[in-house]
């Protein structure tokens, strides 16, 4: 039988206890910043992970991924990750962490894109721990919540990410930007440039963060901070100060201090000036942080160079998937359909959701 389209009855057999969601998000400015004790300025997506849950009464977990249509069980006592499949380690991390302690149905929906830098995976772990914490079995807040997803990817996936993406998901909306210190957690909120909207286009790319070189990112930057004497790169305000190292530290070093100085810059920006803000991260990202990929470059140059857009640049871990356009208000369907057209009709519009 298959169960693909089919909810959490028609899987389990039974009525779920309780349901939850949380938000995809795209990363504005400051990307690879927050394993750096950086700034970031992140802001959520309309598509969401839903999850829905019910005990079982038994020493199992069994979780369904509707999306992929497989399911997968293990012990509550816990389980060997190397026998888990992807999304299931995920979710078993964000269990243990967030405290079951006995059998749990777990049925998992999601729109947001898989592979496209989108945080498809923060997004699965808040919403189980939110479902956890509906269940009464969890009771951290939403930061707590936040820090919770980012323990599952250290310690249950193997990618050493910073708290960007969990912390969007945790506490972002897709009306306004989210702007956070990564190392003190302090964040504001604060509206869109005025005039502007977003524009979110998977390029078609696919990438997976622990197979791709991003640990090896955080490990180049984490020697340059050590070969400058700082706690973190956060700390480096002169980039000249960068020039001595080595390369290829040098130029990882370079991208994280100019960084995060361009989101800084940003909160006071006009459209204008934040769209040139994101063309620079890209230089930045595709030049010295060497994490872009050529078909996401070819749409980036598309995108900026249509009147409408007022910057673009790509957005997440990189080696494919998205990129992130601040447009003209309006324009965004109108935009992305024409950069795409003009790359010969590679990639997908996600924001705004197509219907």
């Amino acid at each position: 039988m298959n169960t693909q389209s089919q909810g959490f009855e028609a899987v389990f057999g039974r009525a779920p206890e309780g349901q939850a969601a949380a938000p995809g998000r795209v990363n504005l400015l400051g990307e690879h910043t927050d394993y750096q004790g950086g700034f970031v300025l992140p802001t959520a997506i309309p598509q969401h992970t839903t999850v829905t849950v019910a005990r079982n009464g038994t020493g199992q977990h069994r979780v369904y991924a509707a999306d992929l249509d497989r399911q997968a069980g293990f012990a509550v006592s816990g389980a060997d990750m190397a026998e888990l499949p992807e999304f299931a380690r995920y979710v078993a991390g964000a269990l243990t962490l967030g405290g079951a302690r006995e059998g749990l149905d777990v049925h998992v929906h999601s729109d947001v894109p898989m592979g496209a830098g989108l945080s498809s995976s923060a997004a699965l772990e808040v919403a189980v721990l939110r479902a956890l914490r509906g269940l009464g079995v969890y009771g951290g807040d939403d930061v707590a919540l936040a820090l919770a997803a980012q323990r599952v990817e250290h310690e249950f996936v193997g990618v050493l990410c910073g708290v960007m993406d969990q912390m969007a998901s945790s506490l972002a909306d897709a009306q306004h930007m989210l702007l956070l210190d990564t190392r003190s957690l302090d964040r504001r909120v604060l509206p869109l440039p005025a005039g502007a909207e977003v524009l979110v286009v998977d390029s078609g790319v696919p990438r997976t963060l622990a197979g791709s070189g991003y640990n090896t990112r955080r490990a180049e930057v984490e020697e340059a901070a050590r070969l400058l004497g700082v706690p973190e790169l956060r700390d480096v305000q002169d980039v000249a100060a960068v020039e001595e190292l080595p390369l290829p530290l040098r130029a990882r070093a370079r991208h994280v201090v100019t960084e995060n100085a361009r989101v800084l810059q940003a909160v006071e920006a006009d459209a204008a000036g934040f769209g040139a803000l994101m063309n620079a991260s890209h230089r930045s990202l595709r030049d010295d942080y060497e994490v872009s990929h050529p078909q996401v470059d070819a749409l980036v140059a598309a995108l900026q160079a249509l009147p409408d857009v007022f910057g673009a640049r790509m957005t997440g871990a990189g080696f494919g998937g998205a990129l992130v356009a601040l447009v003209r208000t309006g324009t965004a369907a109108s935009v992305g359909a024409a950069a795409i057209q003009a790359v010969g009709g590679q990639g997908q519009v996600v924001v705004p959701a197509q219907t």
